[in-house]
């Protein structure tokens, strides 16, 4: 929990652009095991948004990660994707 305080007068927004890093790096998180779990679902999920906000790289690790799942897998992710989009 944060505990402190912001000054509005010196802080710097985070670029626009900065989401699909975020969204890059959980997909990374997922598909390594870095959890001690590898969920390829959670994989696919995160990087198809990532290359939905335009990180191209994730385009290649989605693949990637989806050649080695179902196809009930593959929709299930998507499904979450689609979700997530909507929900933010």
């Amino acid at each position: 929990m944060f505990q402190g305080f912001i000054d509005h007068e010196t802080a710097v927004p985070v670029a626009v652009t900065a989401i699909q890093d975020v969204l890059f790096e959980r997909g990374l998180y997922w598909a390594s095991g870095r959890s001690g779990v590898v969920n390829l679902v959670a994989a696919h999920k995160w990087f198809n948004l990532a290359a939905l906000k335009g990180r191209a790289d994730a385009i290649a690790l989605r693949r990637e990660v989806a050649e080695q799942m179902s196809d009930v897998e593959i929709a299930t992710a998507q499904r979450e994707a689609r979700d997530w989009m909507t929900t933010r």
